[in-house]
């Protein structure tokens, strides 16, 4: 029999046990039958017409023509795998989390549609950044964007990450608070004053860690943590968010893309203009067409948009500054 006729399945069977050099282990880690997997080994070694291995009571070893498959199996493995993957990729949706509505990554979603036409982009709400990348570990979603410092978790190396805008920030407050009456809100405004910042949103940690700095590093007063359900303003439906404004009389930090909500109104800061960094990260391995078209996308609107050109002397945390070098 050629070689090109050996089944898959075979081969990753004998690479399980090269790599182990034991029946046992391999077989409980590819939860078959110590006996059936015997079998396999035997019948690729008879189709192949060579022995794979020495076997004795005590130990496993490869022979050099089980040396020579490894090298060669392993490689084939790895090509059939991606292939499978890459099929997988192009039919299925890609789902992108775009944090919140009217959000910076949904405009990006929303301009990527048409220049997949044949592609299907799904959008995810986790609220934070923290949150999303949790799902791109565990592969519920493909693309995250947010702020990635301050987020729990580690990526993984194999990532592309883009940075995609540095968006300025304001404050939501009341129509008839006295801050309602400026145009735009100088930081120095904030000093004695108790801004909430979510803090009680533990999707978030990358939103409540910059609020915190920010707050803390113009004389303001971060709020303490909501009560027992109510994780964050930022989820709650528009008039509960009234009415917590209402409530305590704080002003909530916001990005300046916020939803309008009745009975608010959001005023941008300046002096300095505080920045949130959006990052777009996706595995580096990740094929589906609806990649391209959101880099496409972002080719068109960050520089029609201006946003990588932050203002003179905008504000970002100090784990972020280099991103300001970066976008200059």
């Amino acid at each position: 029999m050629a070689v090109s006729d050996v089944d898959t399945r075979l081969l990753r069977h004998f690479v399980a046990v090269a790599q182990d050099l034991h029946f046992g282990r391999a077989a409980a880690r590819l939860y078959v039958a110590q006996q059936a997997l015997s079998r396999d080994v035997a019948r690729l070694e008879r189709e192949l017409g060579v022995r794979l291995f020495d076997r004795t009571t005590r130990k496993v070893t490869l022979t050099p023509s089980g040396e020579r498959l490894l090298a060669r199996a392993t490689e084939l493995l790895a090509v059939h795998d991606a292939m499978l993957e890459e099929l997988r990729d192009t039919a299925r949706p890609l789902l992108v989390d775009v944090m919140h509505d009217r959000s910076t990554a949904l405009r990006v979603l929303e301009a990527a549609r048409p220049l997949a036409p044949g592609a299907e982009l799904e959008a995810r709400f986790h609220g934070g950044c923290d949150a999303a990348v949790r799902g791109l570990l565990a592969h519920r979603v493909d693309v995250v964007f947010g702020r990635l410092t301050g987020v729990r978790v580690a990526l993984p190396g194999d990532v592309t990450r883009r940075l995609v805008r540095l968006e300025p920030l304001g404050l939501m407050v009341l129509d008839d608070d006295p801050l309602a009456r400026h145009d735009t809100i100088p930081m120095g405004m904030l000093g004695g004053r108790t801004i909430d910042t979510s803090g009680g949103n533990p999707e978030a940690p990358e939103w409540v860690e910059l609020g915190a700095e920010l707050v803390g590093a113009h004389g303001g007063v971060v709020a303490p943590d909501h009560h027992p359900g109510m994780a964050a303003v930022a989820a709650a439906p528009p008039e509960e968010t009234t009415h917590h404004l209402r409530a305590t009389g704080w002003p909530v930090l916001t990005k300046t893309d916020a939803a309008p909500i009745p009975g608010t109104v959001v005023r941008p800061l300046i002096d300095p203009v505080p920045l949130y960094p959006w990052t777009m990260v996706h595995r580096t391995t990740l094929t589906h067409p609806g990649v391209g078209a959101l880099h496409q996308a972002l080719d068109r609107i960050v520089p029609a948009e201006g946003w990588l050109d932050p203002p003179e002397g905008a504000w970002l945390p100090a784990a972020d500054r280099r991103l300001l070098d970066a976008a200059g």
